[in-house]
């Protein structure tokens, strides 16, 4: 049954490579022109070549656009609390408080007497 898939699409083991090259060509020629555009205009900063935008955007990618997957950690960890949330008792929720609070150095909140110059 395997085998059969494979032999079916031999094209793609071939195909797929040349794709993912000419994506990566294409948008290291996009950042590269992108940049020498605008920014010698802009700042008066020095024209890049291919592989210096290649470079870049290989550097943005790795700051700010993750490795893949769908979602973000920050998103799954805050459902995750969040169900978590829904099922604890208004004690837990309330220890809960008491224990970040305690955690993070805060105190009781200022209530309208503790406030200075008031």
């Amino acid at each position: 049954m395997k085998h059969d898939w494979v032999k079916r699409n031999k094209w793609i083991f071939f195909v797929a490579p040349l794709a993912v090259a000419a994506f990566v060509w294409i948008g290291g020629e996009v950042v590269m022109h992108l940049w020498n555009w605008l920014l010698p205009m802009l700042f008066g900063w020095r024209l890049i070549t291919f592989w210096q935008a290649l470079g870049l955007l290989v550097l943005c990618r790795i700051l700010f656009g993750g490795h893949g997957g769908h979602g973000s950690h920050h998103s799954n960890c805050r459902r995750r609390m969040g169900e978590r949330w829904e099922r604890m008792t208004p004690e837990e929720r309330e220890k809960l408080h008491q224990d970040l609070r305690s955690r993070c150095g805060g105190g009781e909140a200022p209530t309208s007497g503790n406030i200075e110059g008031a």
